[in-house]
């Protein structure tokens, strides 16, 4: 069995991030010891999502697995962190709309549908990334940073390239 970050028992419509490392994967608890998730069609039952290629399929399947070949070795936690932000949907509407959905290949965008916002339209009726938002503002500072970095070596290296000439 998957270690678990707490001692808790998810309750169908939860949302279950799965740590893989650099990334998460996500799903939605459906009951029973299933969840649904999106995942690329090429994956095995099992390794969902454990490969960092899945990033770069262009089309997802939605799958109905067991939570534990899905979580595999894997940390997992419940995480409905956005029920503070967006009103949750009923949970029996959240698991039926997620388990008529089986089968089905979605697009997939690593930026604009990838499996969190798969979850995150299902439970809160919003397609949202808390992983895509932190990388985009990560890369906005570090951008910011370089450009800053830039103007600085610009600045104070050309007065003294100015200066020594000058001499």
């Amino acid at each position: 069995m998957a270690p678990t970050l707490y001692d808790e028992k998810p309750d169908p419509g939860d949302l279950i991030e799965i740590f893989r490392g650099s990334y998460q994967h996500w799903a939605v608890y459906v009951g029973d010891g299933f969840v649904v998730h999106l995942a690329p069609p090429s994956e095995v039952p099992g390794s969902s999502a454990n490969s960092m290629m899945s990033v770069l399929a262009e089309k997802a399947l939605v799958k109905k697995e067991e939570l534990w070949d899905v979580v595999g070795t894997n940390q997992w936690k419940i995480n409905n962190s956005q029920d503070k932000k967006h009103k949750p949907r009923c949970a029996r509407v959240i698991v039926r709309e997620a388990c008529a959905m089986v089968g089905q290949e979605l697009p997939y965008c690593v930026f604009r549908g990838n499996c969190e916002h798969f979850v995150n339209e299902l439970r809160y009726g919003k397609a949202e990334s808390q992983q895509v938002c932190k990388a985009r503002d990560t890369a906005l500072i570090a951008g910011v940073a370089g450009a800053v970095l830039m103007g600085a070596v610009y600045l104070f290296g050309g007065s003294k390239k100015e200066n020594k000439n000058k001499e």
